[in-house]
């Protein structure tokens, strides 16, 4: 029995030790974290209690800029945004606003980068409608012309950007087109709607505009021409006139836009002058396009025009 007494008294000095060492512990910790225990510490300290939580599992939603989603675009982002009421979860609201830029852009072809071709927009409609697209009468509908996008180099080596409408039949090879002759620095004066200058083709041609559709018949006919239908068209038309031989009443001829009759010579070397050597001719015709400069009794050297089936 003494041996056993002997025995459980030398077990009981390490249980004690350990018992004493855990409750200075505690005592310590309560100490040093004032009032609260362990437990309240952690909650209170999570950063020190389980380390710094990774930034992949921050709670923070991370949404795209919708201004930084778009780029090559011609005109600005539409202000799609829409004012949330109290009980609009924001992920339904970002997700509008996204669906209308999206619908915004949907039908925009790019080619390169400032180079594109859409529909019309209301907006272009409006431009146009009573001017170029006449108000009543106009066989040609809305729907079968495009809105082209495009980059150019002037006659004074600088870019700048231009726009047209054409058939969207033709659509892609103007895009094409005008890439080439931007990449390649071919000199354009300017390309802007013929809506600028009142739908006036001669007042057009006469500021050497470049230009595609305007709903009008062939001069001196009554016939519809090319750019009726948005296939045809003219660049750089005052070094490139209309010329029709023996036109006028004394026998001499008909050369167009005004002022431009020293152009008509095309025996003479002169700059911007298209002939079957330019790269502008190459262009169109290696899309299929037909040059009015080679007609007979006509002559049309700023002309390109399509035959689509």
């Amino acid at each position: 029995m003494s041996d056993l007494k002997k025995l459980l008294r030398q077990a009981a000095k390490p249980v004690l030790f350990l018992l004493t060492f855990i409750f200075i512990c505690a005592f310590l910790a309560h100490y040093l974290s004032g009032d609260e225990t362990l437990l309240e510490y952690a909650k209170n300290h999570p950063e020190q209690a389980y380390g710094k939580q990774k930034e992949n599992e921050s709670d923070t939603t991370v949404t795209s800029d919708k201004s930084t989603a778009y780029t090559d675009t011609k005109d600005s982002i539409p202000d799609t945004s829409v004012e949330p009421s109290a009980d609009t979860p924001q992920d339904t609201v970002k997700a509008e606003e996204k669906s209308d830029i999206m619908e915004y852009y949907s039908d925009r072809t790019t080619y390169k980068e400032g180079f594109f071709y859409e529909p019309l927009s209301e907006a272009v409609k409006e431009r146009i409608t009573g001017i170029s697209y006449p108000e009543s009468g106009c066989t040609v509908p809305y729907d079968d012309l495009n809105y082209v996008g495009l980059k150019y180099i002037d006659f004074e080596g600088k870019e700048q950007t231009g726009e047209l409408i054409c058939n969207k039949a033709v659509a892609q090879d103007m895009t094409e087109i005008f890439y080439e002759l931007y990449r390649n620095e071919y000199r354009i004066e300017r390309v802007r709607l013929i809506d600028e200058y009142g739908g006036d083709d001669t007042a057009s041609m006469a500021d050497n505009n470049t230009s595609c559709f305007n709903y009008r018949v062939v001069d001196g006919t009554s016939n519809l021409s090319k750019h009726a239908y948005g296939l045809a068209i003219d660049v750089n038309p005052y070094y490139n006139p209309y010329v029709v031989f023996q036109r006028n009443a004394d026998g001499s001829d008909y050369i167009s836009p005004p002022g431009s009759e020293i152009y008509a010579d095309r025996s003479q070397s002169f700059a911007y002058k298209i002939d079957e050597n330019d790269l502008c001719y190459r262009l169109f015709t290696e899309h299929g396009f037909t040059w009015g400069g080679n007609w007979n009794s006509t002559k049309d050297y700023q002309h390109f025009q399509k035959t689509i089936d």
